[in-house]
């Protein structure tokens, strides 16, 4: 059994896409869509970037899914890959949970990159530069990111915003608070914590006026029941109504993602290989959470064909 999964925000570098488009029309095409949609040659700036600007979360979040998406079609219509012979379930980290409702035909390319600009936007506004931030645990479970946080937190909001695998959990919240959650860290038993280089802090209750802006949107936005079930962020679960897809995705934006449970979830459920769509992210975390699976990571035209020609 085999579960498709999407990359999330971080997968984005200057030059994505370009060798996909210039071997596959398909890839072009959906290049093409998405800039049409936005109004924006999204496309040349994941081709040429400036860099700091690809990594606005406005452009990244659309970038990162018009790449998933141009892998995905290219595999699906030139490798005549069908998703639904081919994948029991598909999954994506934050953002990339778009791309894999994208993917099922749950929402079309054109709102799908509407609703990430969007999102992308809204996030970025909810918390002024600076007074947000987000730092990674490593060598740190669940139960111990949980103790840092609420150690570090001293009134201020500091939670757990990715519980990415068994050893890596992501913390969020106000800058004082998860500079206290890196400060106390080590003592506490990480191996180390690392800030990261983000512009907001995501997955956390600083970011409910972006859940709003999306309630709004989503609320006015027409979802289609997913060709197979997506395994849902907030709740590690599949989902197939979309009534239920709406009211998660709403949540996703505040709440914490749970890979490392959904990962073992679908590993449970009996999927044996993961194949991640459009970056080299998400293999090394699924080998830490299921390390008896297959993990392929489909990223070139070559993979691309060479997945094709297994699956077939």
């Amino acid at each position: 059994m085999r579960a498709f999964i999407f990359p999330g925000q971080g997968s984005q570098a200057v030059g994505m896409g370009a060798a996909l488009a210039q071997a596959s029309r398909t890839a072009r095409d959906v290049f093409d869509e998405v800039d049409q949609a936005l109004g924006q040659n999204l496309f040349r700036l994941m081709r040429e970037g400036p860099d700091d600007e690809l990594k606005l979360t406005e452009n990244a979040q659309p970038a990162i899914m018009a790449h998933s998406l141009a892998v995905f079609r290219t595999l699906t219509k030139d490798g005549r890959v069908d998703l639904e012979k081919s994948a029991a379930f598909v999954a994506g980290h934050s953002l990339g949970e778009y791309s894999a409702l994208c993917a099922a035909g749950s929402f079309d390319l054109a709102t799908t990159a509407k609703l990430l600009k969007l999102r992308g936007c809204a996030m970025q506004a909810a918390v002024p530069v600076g007074q947000g931030a987000m730092a990674a645990l490593l060598g740190a479970d669940l139960d111990l990111a949980q103790k840092i946080a609420d150690a570090a937190a001293q009134g201020e909001v500091c939670a757990v915003a990715n519980d990415n695998d068994p050893s890596q959990v992501v913390l969020s919240g106000h800058k004082g608070a998860i500079d206290r959650a890196i400060a106390l860290a080590k003592d506490m038993g990480a191996k180390r914590a690392v800030p990261l280089p983000v512009s907001a802090p995501f997955h956390c209750s600083l970011m409910q006026p972006a859940a709003n802006a999306m309630a709004d949107a989503l609320g006015q936005t027409d979802i289609s029941a997913p060709a197979v079930p997506v395994y849902a962020n907030v709740t590690a679960h599949p989902v197939s109504d979309p009534d239920r897809i709406r009211e998660l995705l709403v949540e996703q934006v505040t709440g914490m993602v749970r890979w490392r449970e959904s990962i073992a979830e679908m590993a449970a459920a009996g999927v044996e290989e993961f194949v991640e769509l459009g970056g080299k992210v998400l293999g090394s975390m699924v080998k830490r959470i299921a390390p008896d699976a297959k993990v392929t990571s489909v990223v070139t035209i070559e993979d691309i064909e060479a997945l094709a020609k297994e699956i077939a």
